[in-house]
């Protein structure tokens, strides 16, 4: 899943919400390549957050992973950092992307450079939560460590209403210990539904009935530490898009 694209007329040729009505941008990463965000985001993340055993598994999922570079990017990212003399971070690494495009997920599964750390799978977590479930349980976990939602909560809001958003963020917080977050601002939601109005198609089913609004950021952060059981620990400042990179945790 996907942004608003900037405006410009090529972007929108290529990559706009009525060819993509999910943010399932089929050249996604090519007008927001993963660089963007790992800019903001430290290699030591993983042991900043204390996970610097490398005799365990620690499971990271990256939620709308679209064709797979930034989850590939995000892996080798994190590669970078020892856990201790003589040992490197990737030994206890497992990193699961999903989409609900399968022919996004075909590309990334053939593209994967680090198959036996890296799997891809397609799912739609509004509709099946199951496939997690049974990939935590084949790790001896109960939880994912860490969890990417990045430029997705729009389309689920867009696509299944306040009810779909809240559902979503709800589900993530239950089966993630951290969650590392950026929600598309208000502004992108009129954005992408102005492009598809101008295609003569209309409006998405939830646009106009939508009661969250306004500061998507805060209202995502308000219902994760109220609701969810998570508290915000950390902003890692704006991407290149102006959008806020939250990372929560798990009380």
């Amino acid at each position: 899943m996907a942004t608003c694209p900037r405006n410009d007329d090529s972007v929108d040729e290529i990559n706009d919400p009525g060819a993509a009505p999910y943010g399932n941008f089929i050249n996604y990463y090519s007008f927001n390549p993963p660089e963007n965000r790992l800019s903001l985001i430290p290699a030591t993340l993983l042991r900043d957050l204390g996970y610097s055993d490398a005799d365990r598994p620690t499971l990271i999922l990256d939620v709308g992973c679209n064709s797979g570079e930034l989850s590939v990017a995000f892996y080798k990212h994190l590669m970078q950092t020892p856990v201790r003399e003589g040992q490197s971070a990737v030994n206890g690494i497992h990193l699961l992307g999903f989409d609900l495009d399968e022919a996004l997920i075909q590309r990334a599964q053939q593209t994967n450079p680090l198959s036996s750390r890296i799997s891809f799978v397609t799912l739609d977590i509004t509709r099946d939560g199951h496939e997690l479930q049974d990939y935590l349980k084949r790790h001896a976990c109960s939880h994912f460590h860490l969890c990417l939602c990045l430029a997705v909560t729009m389309w689920v809001h867009l696509n299944h209403g306040d009810s779909g958003l809240l559902q979503l963020l709800s589900r993530l917080a239950s089966i993630s210990q951290h969650l590392l977050l950026e929600a598309q601002p208000w502004k992108c939601y009129r954005s992408a539904a102005r492009r598809l109005r101008k295609l003569g198609r209309s409006d998405f089913d939830h646009f106009k009935t939508l009661e969250i609004r306004g500061d998507i950021a805060e209202h995502v952060r308000e219902h994760l530490e109220t609701h969810c059981g998570m508290k915000l620990i950390r902003s890692f400042g704006n991407t290149a898009w102006d959008r806020k990179l939250l990372l929560f945790q798990r009380r």
